[in-house]
């Protein structure tokens, strides 16, 4: 019997099959950004973006297209889930959804130049005019913070990657402009390190420092106090002592806290930054860099915002003349914008 059952023939092997949902036209755009977090036009868009990146010569019958690749990588990013779950609902083996979610990473990492810029002298103009029209604060081109994206804790260094909060994690530091796009990341340095040392060694500040002169005409970015006051990254009075600088201190809090909604933003768009990367640092910090720039296409094809309306323009804004240090511009500006 044994042996009859050990020498019968195999049958046909059982045609593989793909539940993940191909058509883009069988959903809704409100249905797609639940599981995808973008609409038809949107994962089209980001398909072809990357499709040259992704097209592999191949003769196997199930490679997996462009857009599969695409839908299986916004799908982990989106929900912050195990491999194996990501693979389990989309009907793909846990290997296949990570070797797919790593070359869609590196893809949208290569494309980081083009989609994550400082601005230009035009663009400048008009985010000077946007963030003065949040609360009255003149001249900022970019609001400046960290952010804490939880991971798994690394088998190499470990200690390195425990933050002040008790859990391993990268310190992301961003740039963003008045409409939450992210103009400068930089999402390499591990959770113990502060934010000052990250800003200090950064080719932002250098850019700033050197490129642009450190001067105020030139533009500004606001910071936390965790940040050293200078010409061209104001901080807010630790001790305001007069009305002025306590209207500094409100219009700084006010248009400052555009970077803090964009973290939000961010990962309530992209929960695998809420929860946490459960892969090595170096992969963790390209998952990072692949948000960002997902973030920033999605902020560029219209996907829903809440956007305030707002009307004030802000004045033609004089050079300092002072004492180039960055309490002599914060004085500066204290006392022409807020007494």
């Amino acid at each position: 019997m044994a042996a009859n059952f050990l020498n019968h023939p195999p049958g046909p092997r059982k045609q593989r099959v793909f539940r993940l949902h191909t058509n883009l036209e069988g959903w809704t755009d409100a249905e797609l950004r639940r599981r995808y977090r973008f609409g038809q036009h949107g994962i089209n868009f980001i398909g072809d973006v990357i499709k040259n990146d992704l097209e592999r010569a191949t003769n196997r019958n199930c490679a997996l297209s462009v857009q599969h690749q695409v839908m299986i990588t916004l799908r982990y990013l989106a929900s912050g889930s195990f491999l194996q779950v990501v693979g389990d609902t989309l009907g793909f083996d846990k290997s296949t959804v990570s070797r797919t979610i790593k070359r869609v990473t590196e893809a949208l990492v290569m494309k980081a130049d083009t989609f994550i810029r400082w601005p230009d002298a035009t663009t400048k103009s008009s985010i000077k005019t946007g963030f003065y029209r949040l609360a009255g604060f003149p001249n900022v081109v970019g609001c400046i913070d960290g952010t804490h994206v939880r991971i798994q804790a690394p088998s190499h260094d470990e200690n390195s990657f425990l933050n002040r909060k008790g859990y391993h994690s990268i310190n992301v530091q961003a740039v963003c402009d008045h409409d939450g796009k992210v103009t400068n990341i930089n999402a390499s340095w591990p959770g113990s390190v502060h934010d000052s040392h990250i800003f200090r060694t950064s080719q932002i500040r250098t850019y700033l420092e050197e490129e642009e002169n450190g001067l105020f005409e030139n533009g500004v970015l606001l910071g936390d106090s965790g940040y050293a006051c200078r010409p061209f990254l104001l901080t807010p009075y630790a001790n305001p002592q007069t009305e002025p600088e306590e209207k500094y201190n409100q219009a700084h809090a006010r248009t400052r806290s555009e970077i803090e909604r964009t973290f939000g933003r961010l990962k309530r768009r992209f929960h695998v930054l809420h929860s946490e990367i459960r892969m090595k640092p170096d992969r963790a910090c390209r998952i990072i860099i692949a948000c960002v720039v997902l973030h920033n296409i999605a902020i560029n094809l219209g996907e829903p915002e809440d956007d305030d309306e707002v009307e004030e323009d802000q004045p033609q804004v004089p050079a300092f003349q002072g004492q180039q240090d960055g309490r002599g511009v914060r004085d500066y500006v204290t006392q022409h914008y807020f007494s």
